[in-house]
């Protein structure tokens, strides 16, 4: 028995299917029920439906129905994938179905749709099932269905990458930019730690560099120049800006100051090298030359001339420090002011003195020894300081008939804040003439301040001599004679001078016509309580000062002076 299509509302309803009447076994051939009427059932353009075994009474337990999927129905389909003529979809069976695919590339992500012509090929793509969705790796992803356009919008979604892949180009750019560019300063941070370690273990040559470099920090203005006596740079001084607090000038005017320099004679020599006459703007000022070897002695004669309240008109007058290169040769030079008169040693070989003339040399140097050795305590204080080579030589005589104290280069300083004593870096010692007996005989104390300080009278006392004998007394005078001049060779040795100061316990004679002459007689007891092997029996530099003061200030001396004119 065979029904058409308008017997189907009476086989099924929306709830139970094929209703209970009595049919005998037959196939029939139906159009596609409305979808309303069959659950899950897309508008089958045709169905063929199979009834076995119905008996009159009802359904059979063993009734058995099914649907076979062989009609058409339509896919969405993009272009270049198969698609009817002039449209945006194709055919395909219910048994192959429809896919969409979802592919990311290097230009961008693309989407292809159609239709599967061939079943096991389309059951393969789609790993075995008609309604699945899989990807492969973050790049593809496919969607396999089998309704009616059920590819349509229904696209598959690729699996998120990560957070670097999904950066903009321009970012990668960034980052290949500035990624290079923080090793770079990492690099350098490392090389500069590594430098300034390899700095603490370079040999001393190299290390008194750095220490040349730490004695013009800014905060000091770098290298100073200081006003002092008669003798100043005023063009100088009035074309630049000082500090404001008396110091001198800043570092900039250094560095112009040393290319400015025109040497013009070699006014002496000595072991730490030459000092010449210069010209700096029609001015006369004097360029103490040291060789290389001698870079020691310059690094500390320029730190201690850059002490804070070091200038003193007892002092030799300061201008700048540089480091300079001459026909190929490096040159230290220290820029000092120039005294015509030159050092006390080359003004007594050729001027006799008088009382007054004496003791105002004599008064005037120790003036600067006194300032050397005073401590001034205060935020911006002076250290104590020995000068540890005194000698003739070492001090300038004025234009004024004064002295002034130069040559620091063996200078030790001492604070009481930290009771520490700075030696500098200089291993040489003194001018063995001039050697105290402490110092010959290896006696002295370097942890006691002090002991510096008597070793600088001791040899005051001997620089006295030398500027007393050539004091006329009387109508007579006495030639020019170094200390020791008749016991020791013209250079002695350090067992020379140690068999005639320590063993002999010899000292300078003292004339005979000194006991007729007052001045000379007071000045004779001051020099010998300055040379006394005890240096703690010494007088110290403060109390020669104001002896020889009060020696200047007596009338006897005006007196004696009228009477014995040189």
């Amino acid at each position: 028995m065979c029904f058409t299509t308008d017997d189907s509302n009476r086989l099924f309803d929306r709830n139970r299917g094929i209703l209970g009447i009595k049919l005998q076994s037959c196939t029939m051939i139906v159009k596609c029920l409305p979808f309303s009427l069959i659950p899950r059932c897309n508008c089958f353009s045709w169905t063929v439906l199979r009834v076995l075994r119905i008996s009159p009474l009802g359904f059979d337990r063993n009734f058995t129905m099914s649907i076979e999927e062989t009609d058409e129905y339509q896919c969405a389909c993009l272009p270049d994938f198969n698609c009817l003529e002039g449209q945006n979809y194709c055919n395909t069976t219910r048994g192959v179905g429809c896919f969409s695919v979802k592919e990311r590339t290097d230009t961008g992500v693309f989407v292809r749709k159609g239709c599967g012509y061939d079943n096991k090929k389309h059951l393969m793509n789609c790993q075995g099932k008609r309604d699945n969705v899989w990807t492969r790796g973050p790049d593809l992803a496919i969607r396999c269905c089998s309704h009616q356009f059920c590819n349509f919008d229904n696209d598959p979604e690729l699996k998120a990458t990560k957070v670097e892949e999904e950066l903009p180009i321009n970012m990668y750019m960034v980052m290949a930019v500035l990624v290079p560019i923080g090793v770079l300063i990492i690099a350098v941070v490392i090389v500069f730690f590594v430098f300034r370690h390899l700095q603490k273990q370079r040999p001393e040559s190299q290390e008194n560099l750095r220490v040349r470099e730490e004695l013009l920090p800014q905060e000091y203005g770098g290298i100073r120049v200081t006003q002092v006596g008669d003798s100043t740079l005023q063009e100088l001084i009035d074309e630049s800006c000082t500090s404001g607090s008396g110091s001198g000038l800043p570092f900039l005017v250094q560095a112009t100051v040393a290319r400015s320099i025109s040497l013009i004679e070699c006014i002496g020599k000595g072991r730490y090298g030459s000092v010449w006459r210069g010209r700096y703007h029609d001015e006369n000022l004097a360029v103490k030359i040291f060789s290389s070897r001698d870079e020691a002695s310059w690094l500390r004669e320029t730190e201690i001339y850059n002490t804070c309240l070091l200038r003193h008109e007892g002092i030799l007058g300061y201008y700048a420090s540089d480091m300079t290169s001459r026909n190929s040769c490096t040159q230290l030079w220290l820029i000092m002011h120039y005294h015509e008169n030159g050092s006390l040693y080359d003004y007594l070989q050729s001027t006799t003195l008088d009382h007054e003339e004496m003791l105002r040399l004599c008064h005037s140097a120790a003036a600067g020894i006194v300032h050397l050795h005073t401590e001034i305590v205060g935020n911006h204080g002076k250290p104590a300081i020995a000068h540890r080579d005194i000698k003739s030589k070492n001090i300038l005589v004025k234009g004024n008939g004064t002295c002034c104290i130069g040559d620091l280069g063996l200078a030790v300083t001492h604070t009481q804040e930290n009771n520490k004593i700075d030696l500098g870096r200089n291993n040489k010692v003194g001018t063995k003439r001039y050697m105290a007996p402490e110092l010959l005989d290896e006696t002295l104390n370097p942890e006691y301040f002090e002991a510096f300080k008597q070793v600088d009278v001791y040899a005051f006392g001997l620089v006295m001599w030398e500027i007393a004998r050539r004091c006329v007394a009387e109508g007579m005078v006495d030639d020019y004679k170094p200390p020791f001049w008749d016991v020791v060779p013209s250079d002695p040795s350090f067992d020379d001078m140690k068999k005639v100061v320590v063993i002999d316990q010899q000292r300078p004679a003292i004339p005979n016509r000194w006991s007729a002459d007052p001045i000379l007689l007071l000045m004779s007891k001051v020099i010998q309580e300055c040379w006394t092997c005890n240096p703690k029996a010494r007088l110290t530099i403060l109390r020669i000062k104001k002896t020889l003061n009060q020696l200047l200030n007596q009338p006897q001396c005006k007196k004696v002076k009228d009477t014995n004119k040189c």
